[in-house]
């Protein structure tokens, strides 16, 4: 069963039809849109600020999602896929965005629409990515812009979650 906690008065808040695998945590002042999935071991941690996730975004296994106590809050928009072992911290992640495992994303960084950080990336503190380009690298610098091919990558992965979620909400019934 998922660990859901109140913090200093907040408590979670989810959407309609939202997924938390067995040991995903979720704590604090965590506002989730409709249809979101928090896969195993991923934190959500909303202790010492706000994390706002928008609809249709997929937390996959292991992703740590935190914030700075009175600095720098987490926005994460819709249809946003957070790859397994990112760090999302304090920072803005705009709609239909890829962020591949491991990635390291630094408070007040702003991650632009339909961009992709690559697997590994480590996005520097105040880094603003450009819209529709991809990012790699450490620290991580502009590669290329996006093409017709990831795009679609993008909203197939986003669009794939719920379908997974499904598969685990039919075996509990």
């Amino acid at each position: 069963m998922p660990i859901i906690k109140s913090v200093r008065g907040f408590t979670p808040r989810f959407g309609e039809k939202c997924f938390l695998a067995d040991n995903a945590v979720v704590v604090g002042e965590v506002i989730m849109g409709d249809h979101c999935t928090v896969w195993f071991n991923a934190i959500v941690r909303g202790d010492v600020n706000t994390i706002t996730i928008g609809n249709n975004t997929n937390i996959q296994d292991g992703v740590v999602i935190h914030c700075t106590y009175q600095k720098s809050k987490t926005i994460i928009g819709n249809n946003v896929s957070i790859a397994h072992n990112a760090i999302v911290h304090g920072c803005t992640v705009e709609d239909n965005v890829l962020i591949g495992m491991g990635a390291i994303i630094m408070d007040d960084a702003v991650i632009g629409t339909g961009s992709v950080i690559a697997a590994g990336a480590v996005i520097l503190s105040k880094t603003h990515v450009e819209p529709g380009s991809v990012y790699a690298g450490v620290p991580a610098k502009k590669v290329k812009n996006i093409g017709d091919e990831m795009k679609e990558v993008i909203q197939r992965t986003a669009r794939n979650y719920p379908m997974y979620a499904e598969w685990f909400t039919d075996e509990k019934k």
